[in-house]
């Protein structure tokens, strides 16, 4: 029985020929997938500038993030609150998905992540609205049809984003969660 005294003999074994060929496949078809389907979510992030640390890739240092405000002076039940941030959900994501589908894979990559908080007024709304445009961040003004608990074309919930988390924060970061 032979003794293998190195990686170097290892590669002349038939078992250490075929982990090589293997390995060397693999990287091939690789580079190839990855030309075909595109950069990785990770790599759009880097060129975009939201930082090259784990952390910062994964939503958890920043990343990016949806916000969706509500107006509390409507003193909406629970699930007509959800009913209308899913309303606002919807409509930012159609809204990004044909103005910037770069911008979506990486809030996708991040876990989608949504933060609900709370507005006093519909005034505040407005005001939100447009310090986000002024921004040139993706904004959604949800008004309601009327057919349940609040009057017709009530400004329910503001969906601010997806984007990058610390713009968003400059828009909404004083308001408390909901």
């Amino acid at each position: 029985m032979d003794i293998i005294k190195g990686p170097l003999d290892m590669l002349k074994s038939p078992l250490g020929m075929g982990v090589t060929v293997a390995l060397g496949c693999g990287l091939l078809v690789g580079w190839q997938l990855r030309a075909i389907l595109g950069p990785s979510p990770k790599s759009l992030m880097r060129s975009m500038g939201a930082g090259s640390t784990e952390a910062s890739v994964m939503g958890e240092g920043g990343g990016y993030k949806m916000i969706l405000v509500v107006n509390c002076n409507l003193k909406m039940g629970k699930g007509k609150v959800a009913a209308q941030c899913a309303h606002a959900a919807v409509a930012a994501y159609k809204q990004v998905q044909s103005r910037n589908p770069e911008l979506l894979k990486m809030w996708e990559y991040c876990g989608q992540p949504k933060v609900v908080v709370k507005a006093p007024d519909e005034e505040t709304l407005i005001q939100l609205m447009g310090l986000a445009k002024e921004l040139r961040l993706p904004v959604s003004l949800i008004q309601d049809a009327g057919r349940t608990q609040i009057a017709a074309g009530s400004r329910t919930v503001l969906g601010i984003g997806p984007g990058p988390s610390d713009l968003i924060d400059t828009v909404s970061g004083d308001l408390k969660l909901f």
